[in-house]
């Protein structure tokens, strides 16, 4: 069985150019640089890191645009997983068509970064 060891949450957002995509890997980027798992090697005294489960779940504005292959290379370690959900927000934001801007907004993504390990 699955037992969840941490969760982490994070955000990201791209300024311009609006991309989900480039948001969501900031938002997991953010999540899992608070995180040391040294307790799957010194307290489960796990061999390999890269048995655990890392499911993700990633809260986004638009969540037909976010390329799911591309934010699970974020992931260092694991057998991973990915689920997308609507959620996040987009605000009001500057235009600056050389920045790559779609639109004047910026798009603001949550994750949430589940570490599980087989019991």
């Amino acid at each position: 069985m699955w037992k969840r060891y941490i969760i982490e949450l994070g955000w990201g957002a791209d300024l311009h150019g609006q991309d989900v995509t480039k948001a969501a890997k900031r938002a997991v980027k953010d999540a899992i640089s608070r995180s040391c798992l040294c307790g799957l090697k010194e307290i489960l005294e796990m061999k390999d890191i890269n048995e655990v489960g890392v499911h993700v779940i990633i809260a986004t504005p638009y969540p037909n645009q976010l390329d799911k292959e591309k934010v699970m290379k974020v992931l260092p370690i694991g057998k991973k997983s990915i689920e997308i959900v609507e959620g996040g927000m987009e605000v009001p934001g500057l235009y600056v068509k050389d920045f790559g801007d779609l639109k004047d907004s910026i798009v603001i993504v949550n994750a949430c970064v589940e570490v599980k390990v087989f019991c």
